[in-house]
Order: C-alpha cells, then structure tokens, then sequence
C-alpha cells in the first residue's frame, strides 16, 4: 500500500516554502524559492521540488498559509500564517510558548497555551525595520552580501548601539557611523540587536521563547543575542524557516480528504 502525503505551502512575502509529510508527521521532502509576481507559479514550483525526494509520489491533500495563500489553485484549504506557525511549533514544543517570528517583510510574535491555542498575537506590518529587508537594505550600505552579514557580526570586538529602527534613518545612521570609523563587523552586530530589540518592543518575552523564519534560518547570532538580552536559552525548530509549511501540512494531515478536481 503507497504511503500517504500531506504537503504544506507557505507563500511568503520573500520566499515561498513547501514541507512535504508522512502519516507518521515526518518530513520527507521540501521547497523553497524566492517568491515573485507569479504566486501560484512559485507554488507549484517548491511543491513539484519537495515531491522530486520522493519520486512524484501523490499528495493527498494540501493547504497554503502566508500572504499568498489564496494563490495556490491547487490547495485544498487554506490557513493563515498565525494559525500554522502556533501548530508548527507547538508540535516540537508541546507546551505553552510565545513565537518570535522574523520574516522577510514582518515580524510577528504569538502566543499559545499548553495545548497549543493561540492567545494572542501582534504583527509589525507599517514599518520593515526588524525584517530580512531591513537586513538587506544594511547589508548594502555596507558593502556586504546578505550572506556576510552574520559571519561579519561574530568577529565584532565591541557593542554599538545603532539608535534608528526606521529602515531608512538607520541607513543614514549608518553612513554616519562609517564616517566616524566604526568598523563594518560593530555595525553588522549593532544592527542585528536592533532586530532583537524591535521584536522585544512589540510585546513581552515572557516564559518559553521559540525563534522561527528565514531570517532566523540564516543568521545564527540572533540565537544568542535573544539568548543574552533574555537572560536565557531561546528555543529554535529543526527548520525554522519552513515552520510555518510544516504547520499546514500537520493541518492537511488533520483534515477529512475531499475530492481533489483537475
């Protein structure tokens, strides 16, 4: 008897994810491209690459999360991206938790009891300080890709504090920096905790903190500098990037198969 599928796809601001299941709740197949102007094109894209691991095999059901969700033709249901990234995380922490979720274009912070439940949640929406553009937008003014960013924070010999969280009055707030000699690795790391501190604004971390998103994926000092700020370990899933995919998948999983037409 073929082994049944469930696939998850997150459709995000910057990137678009895909996690494949099993019956059994395990991954066995993932996607993930840069999103662009054709939603449901990038969709089937991540979709088709998470089931080339595991040779085509059928899937049956999907659902969508993210901003994009209402753009997967192909999904039989969709949930939003607070409800899946509470049951993607609540699956590896079984117990009450706030996430931090850093994203491309937001950050999110959501809270859920024991069982899982949401209880509340906030979203940076009006400003993209804090976010992977924000990073992306640094990385340029200086001079290094996004993928230095974090390598070049860790070898910093000492704490700057960068003031601004506007993504733009930080930009100048840079340029005034490097004019007074500060060295790009302070800068990368001043930058960084900005990050920290913006999510930290937006509500308070108390209790058991779980970190997820691209931009948590890729840069690992933000472990630790939520770690050090909180005054204790912060807690991350095996792929924090697709947690938001994961959680739809686990409810593709839960929910009655229906017909699937075309």
């Amino acid at each position: 008897m073929a082994m049944k599928l469930f696939a998850g796809i997150d459709v995000g601001a910057s990137a678009t994810k895909c996690m494949v299941i099993s019956e059994k709740k395990e991954e066995v197949g993932f996607g993930v491209a840069k999103t662009g102007i054709d939603l449901a094109g990038g969709a089937r894209k991540v979709f088709d690459d998470a089931l080339s691991a595991v040779g085509g095999a059928s899937v049956a059901r999907i659902v969508s999360t993210g901003f994009g969700r209402k753009n997967v033709p192909f999904a039989d249901a969709s949930k939003t991206e607070i409800s899946c990234q509470s049951k993607g995380c609540h699956f590896y922490f079984p117990k009450a938790i706030v996430i931090v979720d850093i994203g491309g274009q937001d950050t999110k912070v959501i809270r859920t009891d024991a069982y899982g439940k949401l209880t509340g949640f906030k979203m940076n929406r009006k400003c993209a300080a804090g976010t992977g553009t924000f990073l992306e937008e640094i990385s340029r003014r200086l001079d290094v890709s996004l993928d230095e960013m974090n390598s070049l924070a860790t070898r910093s010999a000492k704490d700057v504090e960068i003031g601004a969280f506007c993504t733009v009055f930080t930009g100048t707030e840079i340029l005034a920096r490097i004019r007074e000699g500060v060295s790009r690795e302070d800068l990368a790391k001043g930058v960084y905790k900005s990050v920290v501190k913006r999510a930290m604004e937006m509500d308070t971390l108390v209790g058991d903190v779980v970190l997820t998103g691209g931009v948590v994926a890729h840069n690992k000092i933000l472990f630790d500098m939520f770690s050090e700020i909180l005054e204790r370990k912060v807690l991350i899933p095996p792929e924090p990037q697709f947690t938001g995919a994961f959680g739809a998948a686990l409810y593709a999983l839960k929910e009655p198969e229906q017909p699937r037409s075309g």
